[in-house]
């Protein structure tokens, strides 16, 4: 009977097979390297084994900040964050929330565009409170190096902006006073190809879209599935207050394009719930000619439209 050799050789098969099923933690692990999360954004984290997530964190003292007529401390949720793990195609994945006075907002979500991350949420947690604090909720998917240094970048376009003015500014720039409402509407009309209702001098345009409820009954433009646009002021000194209803695959096209106008956001949120498609809103308020407004607005629905597009060819490219 000849001896069986085939114990030696599957121990070398068993060794590489186990030093393969260690190395993918470790890998993991040295994809979130802490010290270089902390180093990057210039904050002090904290491991959570269990959850394999590196969170920093930078609380809002710089300012006292007053809920219901409570100076509250930070710990209470007014501490800005990001959370970093293991990205599924890309080295990490980032979540986040910042704590923002309103004059720091968009200032602040132009930055995190700049730097490659997204903007998923703004809101507030809170009534009654003095300075009046948002929350801008951030993600992204890529290299841990320019996910951790677009929190940094954030951050500090927010220092920024309260190292030159310490208080927090009440209007956008100047106030908006104009002495009478006298909008152009076939101005907005002709570069949003819409048309729009007239009220005392001001302007209004609504785009509708539709989604099913479970129901099953469709929600459109008159139940409030609709982007809209409101003009006052004049042609040549206008404001311009709306709300745009997206897809979330449209939601960061959006936002850039206006952004990119200097079209201010407001408000990053959802109307309902259980809708199919998703639909989110997100609100707001921009000041400049009613021509140059328009001319911006156009470009943030071609912008909108273009995510479509891109959709249904690529649809059709596969086989």
């Amino acid at each position: 009977m000849e001896p069986n050799n085939s114990a030696p050789r599957i121990l070398p098969r068993f060794a590489k097979l186990f030093a393969a099923a260690i190395a993918v933690p470790l890998a993991v692990h040295a994809a979130l390297d802490t010290a270089k999360i902390d180093s990057l954004t210039g904050l002090k984290g904290t491991w959570n084994e269990a959850e394999k997530v590196h969170k920093v964190t930078q609380p809002r003292n710089d300012l006292p900040i007053a809920i219901d007529g409570w100076t509250m401390p930070p710990f209470m949720g007014l501490t800005s964050w990001a959370a970093f793990t293991e990205g599924g195609k890309a080295e990490v994945m980032l979540a986040g929330d910042l704590v923002l006075f309103e004059d720091e907002v968009n200032p602040v979500m132009s930055a995190a565009f700049d730097a490659g991350l997204s903007v998923t949420a703004l809101h507030n947690h809170f009534f009654f409170d003095q300075p009046r604090i948002y929350f801008m909720h951030i993600g992204g998917e890529g290299m841990l190096e320019q996910m951790a240094k677009g929190v940094r970048a954030a951050l500090a376009k927010q220092k920024e902006i309260r190292a030159a003015q310490p208080q927090p500014a009440k209007v956008f720039g100047s106030a908006f006073a104009p002495t009478r409402n006298a909008i152009t509407g076939a101005t907005i009309n002709s570069a949003l190809g819409t048309k729009g209702q007239a009220n005392n001098g001001m302007f209004k345009v609504v785009v509708g879209r539709e989604v099913k409820m479970p129901c099953g009954c469709m929600m459109a433009k008159e139940m409030g599935v609709n982007t809209w646009a409101s003009f006052a002021g004049t042609d040549d000194n206008a404001v311009v207050d709306g709300d745009f209803a997206v897809l979330e695959d449209e939601l960061q096209p959006v936002l850039k394009s206006l952004r990119a106008q200097s079209i201010n956001i407001v408000a990053i949120h959802h109307h309902m719930t259980h809708e199919q498609p998703r639909m989110l809103f997100l609100h707001y308020w921009g000041r400049g000619s009613v021509d140059a407004l328009s001319r911006g607005l156009k470009q943030t629905l071609d912008a909108q439209k273009a995510v479509a597009a891109q959709q249904h060819q690529q649809k059709e490219a596969k086989p």
